[in-house]
């Protein structure tokens, strides 16, 4: 998380301010605290599968947790502040976070399961496979995405 912060240039002071998304204006929740809460989430959920259907769904709470806590880490890249006004960063504008994500965990050497979590959590893991974990997370995602107003 450290190098994410600093490529992308933010201050430690503005890393509370960061929105969780640019798509549901004035949101009053940032990105950090929605990054607790999809972890929290997705453990919750992961807890459930595991309590009615045992091992019968492979759940390595290890990486799930590092997915949940690692699953935007892209969004630090992909947005900018200018005057105090958050928006999409020309990179950004280039490279979504699920990418440019993946491509930080996989430069730090993390599991192959972890970079998955992270590269299939959003809309571009729709057309591909995604493992019963990403499946975990990528709704942990969008249940606090759309509970809070946003629209896919």
């Amino acid at each position: 998380m450290v190098e994410a912060v600093e490529l992308s240039g933010f201050k430690k002071e503005e890393l509370e301010s960061v929105p969780f998304t640019l798509l549901i204006p004035g949101t009053p929740v940032g990105l950090i605290h929605h990054i607790r809460a999809v972890t929290d989430t997705a453990l919750r959920a992961a807890d459930s599968m595991t309590q009615f259907f045992g091992d019968r769904i492979p759940i390595n709470r290890d990486y799930l947790i590092a997915g949940g806590l690692l699953h935007d880490i892209g969004k630090f890249s992909e947005y900018k502040n200018e005057a105090g006004k958050f928006g999409k960063s020309d990179f950004g504008k280039l490279v979504r976070h699920p990418f440019s994500g993946a491509g930080l965990a996989m430069k730090h050497g993390l599991p192959a399961e972890i970079v998955h979590l992270i590269a299939t959590h959003a809309g571009e893991g729709d057309k591909g496979y995604r493992s019963p974990m990403s499946v975990i997370l990528h709704h942990a995602d969008f249940i606090n995405f759309e509970a809070l107003g946003g629209k896919i």
